[in-house]
């Protein structure tokens, strides 16, 4: 039987220098970068790019606050953007992060506010949502985490009648990712100056953007320079390719940490599945164990719903709906059955084998 809980990653000391903006982090979240990546290791598999982007900056986007606030001295916002196709994580990776962090954390789509015939109020709707999820605590509402996925919905397409509402739905979003005190419909204010925001879009099309602008890019001169490094370094977003990909240069020049996540493979897939502490073949073995059965899956049938997964383009988001399909008949039959006190999967494709004797 695969299985067995994820063995738990606790911290490590870390060393955080103890000067006054430094202790106001620590005291804040707890954590070193290394230690944030720890924590969503134990939540989301693989993406160690992006975890590392995202945690490095989320700690020093409260550490710029920490430090504001402790010398009044007004610093840029560092928002981060998330690239990824539909299904690699990003939603998770905001998620996790905002639990690892104890922060109010929403989420928002920018196709659905480039519909609205009412953007400021949808936008005012985010914060007013916020507040809710610091239950009222406006303070803590200032220093949580927004994710606006499908954010490349908003790019202007010349000749094309949606681009001018994509570009108001930008416009109406630098007002509070600028940071600043906003009035909600009842009066209260939400400061978004420490609210972290985090976009997120699959951005179609911006690979052959960078193509185009790697060669005026990075060079090497003497010839000895590594190879991966400079395609790395060309390769990087930056926001003159998010302005040509259609974003306003304002928008894009308020986006400017940006992390790439990979497009999941079968091995992937297979890892969601099984690592995670909460995985979802963990929740049906602890369920059933629960109830005196235990589960036993064949590493075959994790693959196959894996490549199930990648026929359906839809990402880790499938899996879900594919392995519940799979143990819909062993609850049915588990349900009338008490005496059962195993279950073995071998394919996807055969009948379950329910045995009374654990055997």
């Amino acid at each position: 039987m695969i299985g067995g809980a994820l063995h738990h990653l606790g911290r490590s000391p870390g060393f955080v220098r103890r000067d006054g903006a430094a202790l106001a982090i620590a005291g804040r979240t707890g954590m070193t970068p290394s230690e944030i990546v720890r924590q969503l290791d134990q939540h989301v598999v693989g993406q160690a790019e992006a975890k590392k982007i995202l945690a490095v900056a989320v700690y020093w986007h409260f550490r710029k606050s920490a430090r504001t606030a402790l010398q009044s001295a007004a610093l840029i916002k560092s928002n981060v953007l998330l690239i990824g196709s539909t299904g690699t994580g990003k939603t998770l990776l905001c998620e996790t992060l905002s639990r690892v962090l104890d922060v109010p954390f929403v989420t928002a789509d920018a196709g659905s506010l480039a519909q609205s015939e009412y953007v400021n109020h949808e936008i005012e709707a985010i914060l007013q949502r916020l507040l809710d999820k610091a239950s009222g605590d406006a303070s803590k509402a200032g220093r949580g985490v927004v994710f606006i996925d499908e954010i490349d919905k908003l790019k202007s397409v010349p000749g094309h009648a949606r681009a001018a509402s994509g570009e108001s739905v930008q416009h109406a979003l630098l007002k509070i990712m600028e940071g600043a005190p906003v009035r909600l419909r009842e009066g209260r204010y939400v400061d978004t100056t420490q609210v972290l925001f985090i976009c997120g879009g699959a951005f179609v099309g911006l690979d052959d953007i960078l193509r185009d602008t790697q060669a005026y890019g990075f060079i090497s001169l003497s010839g000895t320079d590594n190879p991966a490094v400079l395609t790395k370094l060309n390769m990087q977003v930056k926001p003159t390719d998010l302005r040509a990909y259609g974003l306003i240069p304002e928008f894009a020049g308020r986006l400017p940490i940006v992390a790439r996540l990979q497009d999941l493979n079968r091995d992937m897939l297979v890892r969601i599945m099984l690592e995670p502490r909460d995985s979802i073949y963990n929740q049906y073995r602890d369920i059933l164990r629960e109830d005196g059965v235990d589960l036993a899956i064949d590493p075959v049938v994790f693959e196959q719903i894996a490549d199930l997964a990648l026929e359906y383009k839809a990402g880790a988001r499938s899996l879900r709906g594919i392995f519940e399909s799979l143990m819909t008949d062993v609850l049915y039959v588990l349900a009338d059955d008490p005496g059962i006190r195993r279950v073995s999967i071998t394919s996807m494709f055969d009948e379950p084998r329910y045995s009374r004797d654990g055997g």
